[in-house]
């Protein structure tokens, strides 16, 4: 995926509800150390349609050995047919934090 040891995941969900379990679910996976919830207004096309819909931003914090396991897990169980999961490299930061979200979200343990 990338050389970064940490990644930012983002994806939309449609309410507090959605966020709230699937935040959840990663955390408690350990596939994610911290998820902030946004509230926004996104405007896009949908279906040959423009729309201005609210929506709830998911700012997934995690290591880049756990990102691919939480993209699977936002993709399962995500309430849209199509969610936007796009992942981005951390290339720096805290070293402190750094360390922590590896220490939270691990990734799968080795087979």
């Amino acid at each position: 995926m990338t050389d970064a040891q940490a990644m930012l995941i983002m994806t939309t969900v449609d309410g507090d509800d959605a966020a709230a379990r699937l935040a959840t679910r990663l955390i408690e996976q350990q596939q994610a150390a911290c998820v902030q919830q946004v509230e926004i207004r996104s405007r896009y096309r949908w279906q040959g349609e423009a729309r201005c819909e609210g929506e709830i931003l998911l700012l997934v914090k995690t290591s880049a050995t756990a990102a691919a396991a939480a993209m699977e897990t936002i993709q399962a169980h995500h309430p849209y047919d199509v969610p936007e999961i796009v992942a981005l490299p951390i290339v720096a930061g805290s070293a402190a934090y750094l360390e922590w979200l590896a220490r939270e979200a691990p990734g799968p343990a080795p087979a």
